[in-house]
């Protein structure tokens, strides 16, 4: 009978432990959200830089599928189609950017600028990953757009490109520099 209480004794012991963990956890938690408050404008957000990698993400996605699409109604050979690819994804890139800045009511000519700068490193890292991967991964070169696997590696390439680009946009946020340009236009 007493080793009964004492095992439930260790037991409520150890239920105490834990709920002063999770009290713990709890503070670091509203730690976290004032440690988020005090960020200055000038801070780039995660959230903030994946915003800004989807909008390139999605740009080059077009692009991808629509110089495959085209590259194989010419009868193109892979690198005119991945030339063709990288192309369109920077223009549509450039394009979804300039969209928001645009009906912001800026010019076109700043508008253009401000694209320029916000999206050409973000893109180009964009397209060297997801080209890379597609390049590299055999057979996925010649996958044509019926193919599954055609599918199954842009989705990993873009995905690829999608997590090495977001540190690289929080980078350039963080420094003034790319989509933080973009965002003085959104207020």
């Amino acid at each position: 009978m007493q080793h009964d209480a004492h095992a439930h004794h260790d037991h409520s012991t150890h239920g105490g432990h834990h709920e002063n963990h999770g009290g713990s956890h709890e503070n670091h938690g509203a730690h976290h959200e004032g440690h988020g408050a005090h960020h200055a404008p000038g801070k780039a957000s995660w959230s903030m830089a994946a915003k800004a990698t989807l909008h390139c993400l999605t740009g080059c996605a077009i692009g991808e599928v629509l110089g495959m699409i085209i590259g194989t109604a010419l009868g193109w050979g892979n690198m005119e189609t991945m030339i063709l690819a990288i192309i369109l994804a920077f223009f549509f890139g450039y394009a979804l950017t300039l969209r928001g800045i645009l009906a912001a009511g800026v010019d076109f000519k700043t508008a253009f600028k401000v694209a320029l700068a916000a999206d050409t490193l973000s893109i180009a890292v964009m397209e060297i990953i997801d080209n890379g991967v597609i390049a590299l991964w055999p057979g996925a070169m010649d996958a044509h757009l019926s193919d599954p696997v055609f599918w199954i590696v842009l989705a990993i390439a873009l995905a690829a490109a999608f997590v090495i680009t977001v540190p690289v946009n929080k980078w350039m946020i963080g420094r003034g520099k790319g989509h933080a340009v973009v965002h003085q236009y959104h207020h």
